[in-house]
């Protein structure tokens, strides 16, 4: 991996409607390292805004009005082996499955969609604000929104159990995006850059961050958006990445 000296001269700050900014702080900010294990094609037209892994099997939620989508895929072929279109009103965003239940958020709709394994709708849940990550400890449901904040909820009410703070020191860090929990952290994406945080899940307190700058090597020459998109595998105990639009999915190993 490149030297992150200078990354390293900055904290991370992020603005709701901006990229990162970085400051001097974040000196104390271990990086984690990573290597590629393989690639899998994936298909360019997701604008993908969330993964999980269940059973093996590649669950997927996508979105964009009039495109957004729920999909399960075969991840070594790529091939969308079930699929079903959310109503043009919804922009489909974050997805986790716990006890399983699908959950799907949406992103200003403020509707929350719970499917069984087959994508039949077996309810709905109401929330205030935005929609942006999901995912899960087993227990809670953990939200995103775009803030500094992860929200618990109840998977059978979809009722705030409580909120953390994520912050490196005293600075919080907005922009918070899809979202996998794994082994007591919350690994995030952080929207519109190439770093993906790692968050102690009880105190919001960020340990460490991951830059996968460079990491899509293609020719591909159709249109491209941010990395989003985290999904850990618990049978081979890694984790694939991707981003929106992107044409390939990684199998990554991330090295603590």
């Amino acid at each position: 991996m490149k030297n992150k000296i200078i990354f390293l001269t900055f904290i991370l700050i992020i603005l709701i409607f901006g990229v990162t900014v970085l400051t001097s702080a974040a000196e104390s900010l271990p990086e984690l390292e990573y290597q590629v294990l393989a690639s899998y094609n994936h298909d360019p037209k997701a604008f993908t805004q969330g993964l999980e892994i269940h059973k093996n099997y590649l669950y997927e939620g996508t979105g964009l009005y009039n495109r957004s989508s729920l999909r399960k895929v075969d991840i070594q072929s790529g091939s969308v082996l079930n699929k079903i279109k959310l109503d043009s009103k919804y922009f489909g965003e974050g997805i986790t499955i716990l006890n399983n239940r699908i959950y799907q958020l949406t992103w200003k709709e403020k509707t929350a969609f719970v499917y069984d394994l087959n994508f039949n709708l077996i309810n709905k849940f109401n929330y205030q604000g935005e929609g942006w990550g999901l995912s899960n400890d087993g227990e809670f449901l953990i939200m995103s929104d775009g803030s500094e904040y992860l929200y618990y909820r109840n998977p059978e009410t979809f009722e705030l159990v409580k909120k953390i703070t994520v912050k490196n020191k005293d600075q919080r860090l907005k922009n918070i995006n899809e979202l996998e929990y794994q082994g007591g952290y919350i690994y995030a994406n952080i929207w519109q850059t190439d770093y993906i945080i790692k968050i102690n899940a009880q105190s919001g307190a960020v340990k460490a961050y991951l830059d996968l700058s460079g990491i899509l090597k293609t020719d591909y020459q159709g249109e491209i958006d941010v990395l989003n998109g985290i999904a850990y595998d618990p049978e081979a105990e890694n984790f694939l990445i991707t981003g929106k639009l992107w044409p390939k999915i990684y199998r990554i190993k991330i090295i603590d």
